[in-house]
């Protein structure tokens, strides 16, 4: 075993760190760590239209009109769809801090990049001017938005490299010089920008965000979507845990935009009254297989508040219930610890891939409904969460989970507890034959 756990973490060490150090994956946790406040209070505004109690929306109408409904749509709007707008502006600031260079600058020109390629349309009946439809700015757009950004990112980055750029004298103030600065980078960024947007209008596609969604982002989100590769993913995260990497950083980096882009589509047809699309999702995913923290570590924490019979894991049972309640176990994780114990690995590997096997099935077989693509805060107690994103049969599903996760890590608390304990007993032991003899 602690071979094969060696030359585990010979191969898998090198591989997380170069993904978690990635500037690209860094920037895309960073643009959905900084958009993550507005998605959540839109998803909650969302929800306040879209409440399921019976006589709930004749009563609101009689006190706030027939279109009342539109006082919680359009925060909604203005957030969870035109997420991908707020995501390249994070994106971009990120980036641009990797790379020691002006972010204003950077972030204007992924803005104008981003547009370029954004499909258009025109005001029919007489009407001037044009439009971008907001479906164009939310998840449908977003694979687009973080390939322009990374794209005019680097096309700054290396006109700044080879110092192609207005250089104002000393004397001129600071905010006019950066403006001429990034007055050559930008002209790039929109030529070439310009031209691929050129270049697609004579293909059958029309746009490169149509080609994008074909060949990319619906491929990706179907293959996200399916159970094999959820528990893949799932595989991948736990061991990564278990030597102590921070698996969610390295899995959310890549796997968030796909379950985000999902998410989105399971909100639209909730607040368009339509059946939702998806079973896996960023809300499955968080608040369904994350019961405490990663491992579904909250059935753990209750074990070893109510049974544990070592000192040790009496204090940490206290330490640790707190935190788990709001998912957060890294005391458990690095107090038992579960990093590099191959008897918690076991359970820590193999709790959450039997809670998504359950959550998946029980929504596929209709016992609870679909997550409604409410995005609530990650720290959310169990229960709680599964209420707000699938209603009391998502609450008792969580509970059904936690019991679950009880089951599976108890023979296991119980061995390492009865280490930890008979240790205690053998240095207690020790302790009053010294003071005997003395």
């Amino acid at each position: 075993m602690e071979k094969f756990m060696t030359v585990l973490e010979e191969k898998m060490t090198p591989i997380a760190v170069k993904l978690d150090n990635n500037r690209y994956i860094t920037a895309i946790k960073d643009g959905f760590f900084g958009v993550m406040s507005l998605l959540i209070i839109g998803s909650f505004f969302l929800l306040v239209a879209n409440l399921p109690i019976t006589g709930y929306p004749e009563f609101m109408a009689s006190l706030l009109g027939e279109n009342w409904t539109t006082y919680f749509t359009v925060p909604y709007d203005m957030t969870m769809n035109v997420m991908t707008f707020y995501v390249i502006i994070a994106m971009a600031r990120s980036l641009a801090k990797t790379y020691g260079m002006d972010s204003i600058s950077c972030i204007s020109s992924v803005v104008v990049a981003f547009l370029i390629l954004t499909p258009t349309f025109e005001f029919k009946d007489g009407a001037l001017g044009m439009g971008i439809p907001l479906s164009n700015l939310g998840a449908s757009g977003l694979f687009l938005g973080m390939l322009t950004a990374v794209a005019a990112v680097e096309i700054v980055h290396f006109i700044d490299k080879k110092g192609w750029k207005i250089k104002m004298p000393d004397s001129v103030p600071a905010n006019v010089s950066r403006s001429f600065s990034a007055l050559i980078p930008a002209l790039f960024v929109i030529i070439i920008f310009n031209l691929v947007r050129i270049l697609f209008s004579l293909t059958e596609f029309g746009t490169m965000q149509a080609f994008i969604f074909h060949y990319l982002q619906v491929p990706l989100t179907s293959l996200g979507s399916t159970l094999p590769a959820t528990l893949l993913i799932t595989l991948f995260e736990a061991l990564l845990w278990c030597f102590g990497i921070h698996g969610s950083n390295v899995v959310g980096g890549i796997m968030q935009p796909i379950w985000l882009s999902l998410t989105a589509d399971n909100q639209a047809a909730f607040a368009s009254g339509e059946a939702l699309p998806h079973i896996v999702n960023y809300q499955f995913y968080s608040n369904f297989m994350k019961i405490g923290g990663f491992g579904g570590t909250f059935g753990l924490a209750i074990l070893i508040l109510l049974f544990a019979k070592s000192s040790q894991f009496k204090a940490l049972g206290k330490l640790a219930f707190g935190p788990g309640l709001f998912n957060i176990n890294e005391p458990l994780i690095f107090g038992i610890p579960i990093v590099l114990n191959p008897i918690m690995m076991i359970p820590f590997i193999l709790t959450p891939l039997v809670l998504c096997i359950v959550a998946y099935f029980s929504m596929k077989t209709g016992l609870v409904p679909y997550t409604n693509g409410t995005n609530i805060p990650w720290t959310t107690p169990p229960v709680i969460a599964g209420f707000l994103v699938s209603g009391w049969r998502g609450a008792l599903l969580n509970i059904v989970q936690i019991v679950i996760s009880m089951v599976i890590y108890y023979p296991f608390f119980k061995s390492a507890d009865k280490i930890a304990y008979d240790a205690e007993m053998q240095t207690s032991e020790v302790s009053a034959e010294s003071v005997t003899e003395a």
